[in-house]
């Protein structure tokens, strides 16, 4: 019992110094601080709450147990604050930090021809559904279609409060098994899609000298590499340190290109140095749950058996045409808990 009440003690500590920072007419000035303690007292307040039922309920077991009339409530009340305690720890488990950011979201055709083309397109098509359901804004960055349809690769952004708590369990190989279209004699084919999740980067966060950048502009090619338009109006750029490229060819102009590229590659900057962090301090923890690297299989969409497995979790679902609609809360919810199980185990 002595963890738990240190664990409130600690709490309750928290909130009032994170009020009284947040009252600190220094940090109220300073636009990033403020914003950052802002969140942390909205991240705070659901712990809190508890904390303060756990307090009253604790309170009321004690005086049921000395009251001969009260006494029936002992059972209900003791079980209400064993759930309180579970319910303290895991909220009390420390988030990621870029849970609250908007996301950008790559999608790349794997290996499977026109066939992982068009399914690329299908995973698209699931992801920005399951955005809308989820009351997020999606917004197409950049996109190069497939002849047959779908996409070689597509990129856009996913906007709105906790993006990234609900997308980044997206990121990895979704693997589809199916009969394609073009398919005459009926066999069941493997394809792939790789997805990558990053937090979107704001200016003060990743800083890109102008100097570390090699632009190249060029005019912008359709699907069979004929030219769209007649200026230099596609942008790709090389940021020299990592040798990360990125090409933005959608918009008129240079200029709106040249803008998008530079948001992809802040995110990407971003994210390398978020894995960079992760190595260093969780290695162990994060690659139990799975890391969402591009190679690793995370699910597996079996169109014959209308079936769906996420490989993280072990979850089964008979429900593939709900589930390719965009209907994935169950998937996020099941992969949050795990991820929050070994948080507390750790």
């Amino acid at each position: 019992m002595a963890a738990i009440e240190d664990l409130v003690e600690e709490l309750d500590r928290s909130y009032r110094e994170t009020q009284e920072r947040l009252s600190d007419p220094a940090v109220y000035n300073d636009h990033r601080e403020a914003a950052d303690v802002g969140r942390r007292l909205k991240e705070l307040e659901g712990p809190h709450k508890l904390a303060e039922e756990w307090r009253g309920v604790r309170a009321d077991l004690e005086e049921a147990r000395d009251d001969g009339d009260l006494r029936e409530l002992v059972p209900e009340l003791e079980l209400r604050l064993v759930q309180l305690e579970e319910e303290l720890k895991l909220a009390l488990v420390e988030s990621d930090p870029a849970d609250a950011k908007d996301v950008l979201v790559e999608i790349r055709q794997g290996v499977g021809g026109d066939e992982a083309a068009l399914w690329a397109g299908d995973v698209y098509r699931m992801l920005t559904r399951y955005a809308e359901r989820r009351g997020f804004k999606t917004e197409v960055l950049s996109s190069s279609p497939s002849e047959a349809g779908g996409f070689k690769e597509v990129t856009f952004a996913v906007k709105g409060d906790g993006a990234y708590s609900i997308f980044k369990w997206e990121g990895g190989t979704h693997r589809v098994q199916r009969v394609p279209q073009t398919e005459s004699q009926g066999r069941i084919h493997t394809s792939i899609a790789t997805v990558a999740v990053m937090p979107e980067a704001e200016e003060v966060e990743v800083e890109i000298d102008p100097n570390e950048l090699k632009i190249d502009v060029y005019r912008s090619t359709g699907p069979g590499g004929q030219s769209v338009n007649t200026t230099d109006s596609a942008v790709r750029i090389t940021h020299l340190p990592t040798g990360l490229v990125v090409a933005m060819q959608d918009e008129k102009s240079q200029l709106q290109n040249k803008a998008k590229a530079l948001r992809v590659l802040r995110a990407r900057l971003y994210e390398l140095e978020r894995q960079k962090q992760r190595e260093e301090q969780e290695a162990a923890r994060r690659s139990q749950i799975g890391s969402g690297e591009r190679a690793e299989k995370i699910r597996t969409y079996n169109y014959p058996e209308n079936r769906i497995t996420d490989h993280r979790v072990k979850l089964t679902k008979h429900q593939l045409d709900q589930i390719l609609e965009g209907e994935l809360d169950e998937f996020t919810e099941a992969l949050a808990a795990e991820d929050r199980r070994r948080a507390l185990e750790a």
